[in-house]
């Protein structure tokens, strides 16, 4: 059975840096694509990045791009999510998910991490 075992969020101020992780427990990584999403106070979750089996990196933010970066460890069987220059409006939980391929569409993903939240505050 594979498991999504997140890590990494927390308070940081606007301008901050955070690196959330996301270890795939069970299967190796190299079979799976990780897609990570958010889902803020009231909003609806929303796709923010994946990388796929194959090492392929998709941005389905606009917002995000520039600030943060997706990457795996294969060694580790950790996925990576880089977030620089956090603003208020990142604040939300943050969610990796596995599929065989990326998709912004949260449906399409098999299986989930417990989610972590992310609070950009002064």
């Amino acid at each position: 059975q594979l498991q999504l075992v997140e890590s990494g969020g927390g308070l940081v101020q606007p301008g901050g840096s955070l690196r959330l992780s996301c270890e795939v427990v069970g299967l190796t990584l190299d079979r799976y694509s990780i897609g990570w999403f958010r889902q803020a106070p009231g909003k609806e979750r929303e796709a923010v990045l994946c990388i796929g089996n194959s090492g392929t990196k998709v941005n389905y933010l606009d917002s995000v791009k520039g600030r943060f970066a997706v990457s795996r460890d294969k060694a580790k069987n950790t996925a990576y999510l880089q977030m620089n220059n956090l603003k208020p409006e990142d604040t939300a939980v943050y969610s990796c998910a596995a599929k065989w391929y990326c998709s912004r569409d949260e449906s399409e993903f098999d299986y989930w991490g417990q989610g972590t939240q992310v609070t950009v505050s002064s």
